[in-house]
């Protein structure tokens, strides 16, 4: 045994990964994962993470952590504002971060760092990484088909689709087929300019990287793959999904997941119930939250709401919910406040997901053959949306918003009409695709594998740097 750790140690030597993810739920997710799948590849991992939404490196024993002050203060961390805040810690964190690449590749007991692999929307440490002759590898923690189309922004500002009017929602993006106007990416009562300026430093900074790491795959966005191999400059690596690579890995959850959900499904029928959740950063006005609601119990199907604490816009949870709404249900409702979404997923009384269209959530889904109702908020959710029930066809989107008669009939169609059980043979084949390029000569372990070559070719450019 004690020989078997040697090797390893052995073999890490000199293969040491910097990993910084964006302090998101959505965004550390994946970060983590991969952290994960590279250990296991013989890589030392460690990890740059922000005070705000820090890290518990406890949870994680095999890296090594390191928190930099990233400046944000506490007003700002409880704004709303997603993008306000991406900005700011692009500015805030360049000095701190900085300082901590320098501390890192000047420590002589440490390995040699190979690689810094960041996330897209930290565009910033591409010129810190420039300026260290250190290669950067970029990590884009949402699709493929959602990229192609951020990539395309300056064509869609020069045509005149930016900014966008409500008379033209309706219409088809020529260029971007089958998306129409009203599913762009962008986010609705922000600056246009700041979300265009974001947009780019990720796009550019992506395209200016060693290397660009996907939490997708070859067979569900290959059109989309095979577009941006022809756009980018550099090596494209689609491994995912991350989570089915049954790697042991700790929580990186920054909410507390309640495990009396899956007491509770157990004791429901086989497919009959709607899991419910919209993701660590959608909000609601008290309006759409009650029509959900009414939406959900009108359906007559026994549902799993995720009502995060500060979900609905002025409220604290449950507080806009009709007294006794919850006694008239008889049981066929169970609401929490963060779930154990895989376990969730993977229970066999779930069928059906209604969703924000987030792109963890959505790869789950499929890698689970649970169709899915989608409800984009902003951004990349709602080219998701267009692709799940559009391209793939594996799910039905909410067209006018949340409306109770649009939501119960929608869950009938899924869950009740023959429309539904097509979509749950689609899905089920996807979920097949999904699981095979995992295996033995799957595209995405390829990938990997040539990921890994890549890195091994830019610890060589380092070594030679230095």
């Amino acid at each position: 045994m004690e020989n078997q750790i040697d090797t390893q140690m052995e073999q890490r030597k000199g293969r040491r990964l910097v990993l910084f993810p964006l302090p998101f739920q959505g965004h550390i997710n994946p970060m983590l994962l991969l952290a994960t799948i590279l250990h296991s590849k013989g890589f030392s991992i460690t990890i740059i993470h922000t005070n705000f939404n820090s890290l518990n490196p406890s949870n994680f024993p095999n890296f090594t952590f390191h928190s930099i002050q990233d400046g944000i203060l506490e007003s700002e961390a409880s704004s709303k504002d997603v993008l306000a805040l991406a900005k700011l810690l692009n500015t805030k964190c360049v000095e701190p971060f900085r300082d901590c690449m320098v501390k890192l590749l000047s420590d002589v007991s440490e390995e040699t760092i190979s690689c810094l692999i960041s996330d897209a929307f930290f565009y910033f440490t591409q010129a810190v990484a420039d300026s260290l002759r250190l290669p950067r590898v970029v990590l884009r923690t949402g699709g493929l088909s959602s990229f192609v189309v951020f990539d395309a922004f300056p064509l869609l500002r020069e045509r005149g689709y930016f900014p966008i009017q409500d008379s033209q929602l309706e219409e088809p993006v020529a260029e971007l087929p089958p998306l129409k106007v009203k599913d762009l990416p962008v986010m609705d009562n922000v600056d246009p300019d700041s979300f265009y300026e974001i947009i780019a430093g990720m796009v550019n900074e992506s395209k200016a990287s060693s290397g660009i790491i996907w939490n997708s795959f070859e067979e569900l966005e290959q059109s989309e793959l095979d577009t941006l191999r022809q756009e980018f400059p550099n090596p494209i690596f689609p491994i995912g999904p991350f989570h089915k690579y049954y790697l042991t890995s700790s929580s990186s959850s920054l909410l507390a997941q309640d495990q009396s959900s899956i007491s509770w499904l157990d004791k429901q029928a086989p497919k009959s119930v709607i899991y419910a959740s919209f993701g660590s950063l959608a909000a609601l006005s008290e309006a759409q939250f009650l029509e959900i609601a009414w939406g959900l119990a009108n359906s007559n199907q026994p549902f799993l709401w995720v009502v995060r604490p500060g979900l609905v816009r002025g409220s604290e949870w449950l507080e806009p919910l009709p007294s006794g709404f919850l006694e008239t249900l008889n049981g066929r409702a169970h609401i929490i406040k963060w779930a154990p979404q895989l376990e969730v997923l993977a229970h066999p009384a779930v069928g059906a997901f209604w969703t924000h269209s987030g792109w963890n959530s959505t790869l789950e889904s499929i890698c689970e053959g649970v169709p899915m109702i989608c409800m984009p908020c902003f951004t990349d959710q709602k080219v998701n949306a267009k692709y799940v029930s559009q391209v793939w066809k594996v799910g039905l989107q909410l067209e006018n918003g949340s409306d109770r008669l649009e939501i119960e009939r929608c869950i009938r169609r899924l869950m009740v009409e023959k429309e539904g059980e097509e979509i749950r043979d689609r899905i089920s084949k996807l979920k097949e695709k999904a699981k095979f390029c995992l295996q033995q000569g799957g595209s995405s372990l390829q990938n990997l594998d040539s990921l890994v070559s890549h890195i091994s070719k830019l610890e060589s450019f380092v070594f030679h740097s230095q």
